[in-house]
């Protein structure tokens, strides 16, 4: 048929054209809205231009044909062969390809937003600047296809097959690739914040300096994955496989690393701030100068792993044996305003081998004061304030005091991890010298607090070292106020399973020597939970699955109990998080 005799035909109203012969045919810039062209052969037809929207071209033989700037929004393309076809720049929104044989199309800057193309095959396919938004390529095979700067955004990838694509630089914000096979592929420098690439097939993939903020990747296989210079923030990577995977200058601030497995992978200079580290493997991995500020390791494996130069300033480490990594020395503070580490541990030299197991174990919060003489308690008090003042955001409190032979021994506990060598010695530093600057100004020290000056005439040292024995209710109270502080910090440092066993402990502990525990449930174990939760993603992510997975036996213990008032409270409307 002739193509003027085709457009006549369709002026007067035809529409069906189906199993026709236009091979060859020149129909560019024909209107055929609507048009049924099933399994009509168009080979090397030439469409260029033609509006052909909604428009049924199942089963239809494009193959080779030039479709340029064509627009066939809405049309069905259901098994259509458009292999090796030209669709740069073609209008195929909404266009149903299921099943549609697309390899080798040239499809540069065609617009296919929400798309059917589930199972289509586009084995290298050149889409390079296509818009694919929304679209769903559920299963579609795509080897070796060509995506660079593509608009995937919200599509939908589950179990396709993208092995050896190109999609450098490709948009594919919110986008779903549950399954997915990108074996090799290259997404350097793509947009994946909040995807989806849960069970994905990532091996030997290139996602130097991609956005994976917020993505999901749990499960994921990143074996030698190159991610150098990648963002991770706030990132689900947990059981996902990252053997010898290059995270050099990473981002995982804040990063769910728990169960993941990246033994012998390369982590030097990675942020992992606030990251979270549960039964995660990191043996021989190489951590030179990693940030490991404010991260949570619990039951991490460290075996031959490098931490040299890592900054381990407030890092939360439990269970974690420190015995078999490598380790020239450590930084424990962070200067915030120069954004660089501080405090070399130790000082002066370098670890020996082995030394850093013994010398750094799972709570390095404590600082040991050792005096030769009574210990006056005033002095020591301004004392700490002044070393405080001297590093923002440090608390210290004394946590136990006792007489040894013939010394006195003060334990302290910071909020956050310290060089407890350099503190101290900075405490004794100061010691002297406060107690010189308070004997000349103490009366008025203590009149501005509006304290009477002692009449005892110890003035020098009001408050004695011994301490007198306790009546029974003072010792209940003390013992009370002391198994309080416990739990705070078990309830802040422990996973929920954890704290459990933990706490109960305690409160057992409590009950059987006659101390009343329903205010602790009440108001110190569900509030500092909930308040936990609300700033630790993480952690409320936790603590949600253990309330779903726990024995009834262990959600209707009195700390079960709590936690589930917990996750109530910041569970509630009125919770800032909600």
């Amino acid at each position: 048929m002739h193509p003027q005799e085709i457009l006549e035909r369709y002026r007067q109203g035809e529409r069906d054209f189906s199993h026709r012969d236009f091979s060859g045919a020149n129909l560019s810039g024909f209107n055929l809205r609507g048009a049924n062209l099933t399994g009509t052969n168009l080979t090397e037809a030439n469409l260029s231009w033609a509006f052909l929207n909604q428009a049924t071209l199942t089963e239809a033989c494009l193959r080779r044909a030039d479709l340029r700037s064509a627009s066939l929004n809405g049309a069905t393309l259901n098994q259509a062969i458009l292999s090796g076809a030209n669709l740069s720049k073609i209008d195929l929104r909404l266009a149903n390809l299921q099943n549609a044989d697309l390899n080798w199309a040239v499809m540069q800057e065609a617009d296919l937003a929400s798309a059917n193309l589930t199972s289509a095959k586009l084995d290298q396919v050149n889409l390079d600047r296509a818009k694919l938004n929304s679209a769903n390529l559920a299963g579609a095979e795509l080897m070796e296809a060509t995506l660079r700067r593509a608009n995937l955004s919200n599509a939908n990838l589950d179990r396709a097959n993208l092995r050896e694509a190109h999609l450098e630089e490709a948009n594919l914000r919110e986008a779903s690739l549950k399954g997915a096979n990108l074996t090799e592929a290259n997404l350097s420098g793509a947009y994946l914040r909040q995807a989806n690439l849960s069970e994905a097939d990532l091996h030997r993939v290139v996602l130097a300096g991609a956005d994976l903020s917020e993505a999901i990747l749990t499960s994921a296989d990143l074996s030698r994955a190159n991610l150098a210079g990648s963002y991770l923030l706030k990132a689900s990577l947990q059981g996902a496989h990252l053997l010898r995977a290059n995270l050099q200058d990473a981002y995982l601030l804040r990063t769910n690393l728990s169960e993941a497995n990246l033994r012998g992978a390369d982590l030097q200079r990675a942020d992992l701030s606030g990251a979270y580290l549960s039964n995660t493997s990191l043996s021989e991995a190489d951590l030179t100068d990693a940030y490991l500020l404010e991260s949570h390791l619990i039951h991490t494996t460290f075996d031959g792993a490098i931490l040299t130069g890592c900054c381990i300033y407030n890092w939360h480490p439990e269970s974690v044996d420190f015995s078999k990594v490598q380790c020239r020395y450590l930084y424990t503070q962070f200067n915030h305003t120069e954004k660089k580490p501080t405090d070399r541990v130790p000082e002066g030299r370098d670890f020996e081998p082995g030394e850093m197991g013994t010398y750094y174990q799972d709570d390095h919060t404590g600082v040991d004061l050792y005096f030769t003489e009574s210990v006056n308690w005033e002095v020591l008090a301004f004392t700490l304030v002044q070393v405080a003042a001297e590093e923002p955001g440090l608390t210290l409190q004394i946590k136990s005091y006792e007489p040894v032979e013939d010394n006195f021994w003060v334990k302290l506990s910071a909020n956050r991890t310290v060089n407890s060598k350099v503190l101290a010695r900075r405490v004794f530093q100061l010691y002297p010298e406060v107690q010189q600057r308070l004997a000349a100004h103490r009366d008025k020290i203590l009149s501005l607090l509006g304290i009477g000056a002692a009449e005892t005439g110890e003035a020098s040292n009001p408050v004695k070292a011994e301490r007198s024995p306790q009546a029974p209710s003072d010792r209940r109270a003390h013992l009370y106020q002391e198994v309080v502080r416990q739990i705070q910090y078990i309830l802040v440092t422990q996973t929920p399973d954890q704290l459990v066993d933990s706490v109960q402990r305690l409160l057992d502990y409590l009950h059987r020597e006659g101390v009343a525990t329903q205010e602790i449930q009440r108001k110190v174990i569900s509030q500092a939970v909930a308040q936990r939760a609300k700033r630790d993603e993480a952690f409320r992510e936790n603590l949600v699955k253990w309330s779903a997975q726990s024995p009834n036996a262990v959600r209707s213990s009195p700390v079960g109990q709590a936690l589930r008032v917990a996750i109530a409270l910041f569970s509630s409307p009125q919770s800032p998080n909600t």
